[in-house]
């Protein structure tokens, strides 16, 4: 399903619909923009095409160029094709905004436009100029995404899911600090939080309460501390009341 139809027509307008459609590809994917020149394969029945685009579609921004009224004729054939998408857009209550190319192109009036689509004029309009064209067209997007929340969610879905390699974590109330990490390469150092003195590792090893392996030593067990390397100055360990009563060697 193509979210949004692009109504314009060629010779008026053609070259607007391609930076739109572009615009729109960039920012929410392929296949969210029908574009009749683009979006219609070579041997399908376009009338049907076109219309079906019409009705499948949450929005449609109808490109109006600088000659747009010039087609007085073909506005005025009710098989106009730029007539009959806008028609169906009403027809099927599909929001319809006019997008004026240019700075020339004035709003629509609508004792110039033929009795089906005099509510064109009564429809806000957006301006793109091609000469500020990157700001209008993000403009046009913003608009888009806003109309179409569903194309809201999609742009912004990178942003609400971990890509592939990511990490997610979480954690609970806690009471104290939580350091949450996924890879680490090369030496770490020392985490020290709530101490009440300086800790110098020196230039050695420090293994605390953990397993080490050291030559011919290995030490293990709880409390056990290991120091290695050129170390400076006193070690001290200040330990609170014994787990286990004095005197029970179990």
């Amino acid at each position: 399903m193509a979210d949004v139809f692009i109504n314009y027509r060629t010779g008026d307008g053609n070259d607007i619909a391609v930076l739109i459609d572009n615009e729109l590809t960039k920012r929410f994917g392929k296949n969210h923009a029908f574009r009749a020149s683009k979006s219609i394969a070579p041997g399908v029945a376009y009338p049907d095409a076109l219309l079906r685009g019409v009705r499948r579609s949450a929005l449609v921004l109808a490109v109006i160029g600088a000659d747009w009224l010039n087609f007085q004729s073909r506005l005025n054939d009710p098989e106009d094709w730029v007539r009959r998408e806008i028609e169906e857009a009403f027809t099927c209550g599909v929001p319809v905004v006019p997008v004026l190319a240019g700075r020339s192109t004035e709003r629509l009036r609508k004792e110039k436009l033929p009795e089906a689509l005099a509510r064109l004029a009564e429809l806000q309009s957006v301006r793109l100029d091609t000469q500020n064209a990157e700001a209008d067209l993000k403009r046009l997007g913003d608009l888009v995404a806003e109309m179409i929340p569903e194309l809201y969610s999609l742009e912004h879905a990178d942003m609400q899911s971990p890509g592939p390699g990511s990490v997610s974590n979480s954690a609970g109330d806690v009471s104290g600090t939580v350091v949450q990490s996924r890879d680490f390469s090369g030496d770490v150092g020392t985490v020290v939080k709530g101490t009440t003195g300086p800790v110098h590792t020196g230039q050695g090893n420090i293994y605390q309460n953990s397993r080490h392996l050291s030559g011919d030593r290995h030490y293990s067990g709880d409390g056990m501390t290991n120091i290695e390397g050129n170390q400076r100055g006193d070690i001290r360990h200040h330990f609170g009341e014994s787990a286990r009563p004095e005197g029970d060697e179990r």
